[in-house]
């Protein structure tokens, strides 16, 4: 298959106001319940074929580089629409309107947590079954999707494999780099998406500073000394990794929340597993997981920790997708890419599976009624398709059962 000619973008000016991209965009923030692939079918609705403000070979172009970049893609995607929408003003609009009402109602839930009781106990045991079954039903999922031959299993397999005999964090950008290698041997066959070129009002110098810029921050973040308490600039930089390895977003950070604050100790397991589990019963994107972790992470300055923890998840991402912006037609018009990416997205599946088994599973189940609990969330919604939130409440409501009957 032969790439796309390249063509420069075309600087357009941008054609909306930035308040009409809040409003617009806050409604999503309110409504937008599912995830992030339910989230892609709401923009499409709201922004292509209602409002018209792109067409649909636009935005598909802009969900190809989203799904090809590290972060959280329906964040990204809707971070660009706003973007082309009403520039940069625009783009802020768009990312605070999306992510204020649920970043909000994690923050208050991890407030309010801790003075619940024996009811809060109840709450917590139940989220984290929920837990369980969206974490199952991702990786089936993602598997599908992102498996769907022997040469990408065995990857996800191995990736799995690793990070459970050796559960430090560096093993995760071990495995990812190892797997880039491997999808260039094992997956030639596979192509990156066709190029195209983005009307973005900046050049590839501005972009290229944004890339120095999010791997400066990522070098630092790295080789930040690890600390027994957390800290303002432990939370950031924690996250700041978190946000800058995870391919694929949605489920898949959570191997990697899982240890940047349960594995040096600053959050326990089963409230990190309930903060997991309240992410699926709010609207927006479930990055604002990031606030319920930083707030209890730094209880005596809980509105502190979650802005950290939120700045750090979300800030990587999306410096790389304004810096890809205006050089997303040559990047990908290199035959390394498609094959580079099929190893990565395969080892995504490898990472969440082994999350799946711990800590979803060793933490949130501790018995049979656990256990048919979690299958029954499973199944209700990977093959009844029932929407997260009913399926939370099913959960919560049969543990409560469960307790009042024990």
């Amino acid at each position: 298959m032969e790439p796309a000619i390249h063509t420069p973008p075309r600087r357009t000016a941008p054609t909306g106001e930035a308040g009409a991209v809040f409003v617009a965009f806050l409604l999503l923030g309110l409504t937008a319940f599912g995830g992030p692939i339910a989230h892609i079918g709401y923009f499409r609705e709201a922004f292509v074929r209602r409002r018209g403000w792109l067409d649909e070979a636009t935005f598909a172009q802009l969900l190809a580089v989203c799904q090809f970049l590290p972060g959280p893609a329906s964040s990204q995607l809707g971070l660009a629409i706003g973007l082309l929408r009403a520039g940069w003003k625009g783009a802020v609009a768009a990312f605070a309107g999306f992510t204020l009402p649920s970043a909000l109602l994690m923050f208050v839930l991890a407030l309010l947590a801790p003075r619940l009781g024996a009811a809060g106990a109840v709450l917590v045991h139940g989220l984290k079954l929920v837990a369980v079954a969206v974490v199952a039903s991702g990786t089936l999922g993602m598997a599908r999707q992102l498996t769907p031959d022997a040469p990408r299993l065995a990857i996800a397999a191995l990736a799995a494999a690793l990070v459970l005999w050796l559960p430090v964090p560096s093993m995760q950008l071990v495995v990812i780099g190892g797997s880039a290698v491997l999808g260039l041997a094992l997956c030639r066959q596979v192509r990156a998406p066709a190029a195209v070129a983005f009307p973005v009002r900046y050049g590839l110098r501005t972009g290229a500073v944004l890339f120095a810029a999010c791997l400066l921050g990522l070098a630092a973040a790295l080789l930040l000394p690890a600390s027994p308490s957390a800290s303002i600039g432990g939370l950031f930089a924690a996250f700041y990794r978190a946000g800058a390895l995870v391919f694929g977003g949605g489920h898949v950070v959570l191997p990697l929340l899982q240890q940047a604050t349960v594995d040096p100790g600053w959050i326990e397991p089963p409230v990190f597993l309930a903060g997991y589990g309240a992410a699926q019963a709010v609207p927006g994107p479930m990055f604002t997981l990031a606030a319920f972790l930083g707030a209890a992470a730094l209880p005596d300055a809980p509105a502190a920790g979650a802005a950290a923890a939120l700045a750090g998840i979300f800030l990587p991402g999306f410096a790389l997708l304004l810096a890809v912006l205006p050089a997303w037609s040559r990047l990908v018009r290199g035959r390394h890419a498609g094959p580079a990416m099929a190893g990565v997205n395969a080892a995504v599946v490898g990472l969440l599976a082994a999350a799946l088994y711990d800590p979803v599973w060793t933490t949130g189940v501790a018995g049979p009624v656990d256990a048919a609990i979690a299958l029954a969330g499973f199944a209700l919604l990977t093959f009844a398709r029932l929407p997260p939130l009913a399926v939370v409440a099913g959960c919560l409501a049969a543990t409560a059962l469960a307790t009042w009957l024990a």
